[in-house]
């Protein structure tokens, strides 16, 4: 894989020893900076550029939810990696809101790291399979208790096309790219998903694809 510019962010020293050492065994990956709390995340991030920022939830100074919300708004163009050791779905959910694309256990992290940095750098997103399963249950709870019935039989074909590739954590740029679409089409199949479904945001329409079956 090409190089990976990271960014590491955690109280704990151990910790950042630790991941960086399973990070630095792949070739082009570099850990070009190191933080101990959410401030000094944020800091870093604007000046170093890094392509992908890890951090925890748990901060000092300035928790990682607002450190999240920051960085993804001054820095779009990184991807953000929460590692925590926390899986219920309140936890997961304020990461997901502020922007993370990705939610690690740390439990976890000795061999699904690699793994979701891969996915992360090519735009998808990653999660823990214990995460996974949190927010797949409260997602078909909320369903439920809303009453909404299955309404994917009613997309269009492009729609469903645009459907995945917003599932698998595609931005609007790329789906223009692999569709041969405008991005404002792209924006406009997205919306029309969105109503269509009943669905609010990226994170429901991975979730509502992950029930169906069409990504795991």
């Amino acid at each position: 894989m090409s190089s990976i510019r990271i960014l590491l962010a955690d109280d704990h020293t151990l910790v950042r020893e630790g991941l960086r050492k399973i990070l630095e065994t792949q070739r082009g990956w570099e850990v070009i900076g190191e933080a101990s709390d959410g401030r000094e995340a944020v800091r870093q991030a604007l000046e170093l550029k890094p392509d992908l920022v890890i951090l925890d939830l748990a901060m000092p100074q300035l928790g990682g939810v607002d450190a999240i919300q920051q960085i993804v708004k001054r820095l779009p163009s990184a991807r953000v990696l929460v590692l925590s050791m926390h899986a219920d779905e309140t936890y997961v959910t304020r990461a997901l809101k502020a922007g993370a694309h990705g939610y690690l256990l740390k439990d976890s992290a000795g061999t699904d790291l690699l793994r979701a940095v891969t996915a992360l750098v090519q735009h998808k997103s990653f999660f823990s399979p214990a995460v996974s399963r949190v927010m797949l249950d409260g997602y078909v709870r909320q369903l439920t208790e809303r009453g909404i019935t299955d309404r994917y039989d009613t997309l269009s074909e492009r729609e469903r096309e645009v459907f995945q590739l917003i599932a698998e954590g595609r931005v609007n740029k790329d789906i223009a790219d692999i569709l041969h679409l405008s991005p404002n089409t792209v924006e406009t199949h997205r919306a029309r998903i969105m109503e269509k479904l009943d669905l609010h945001s990226a994170v429901e329409i991975a979730l509502y694809a992950v029930r169906k079956g069409i990504i795991s």
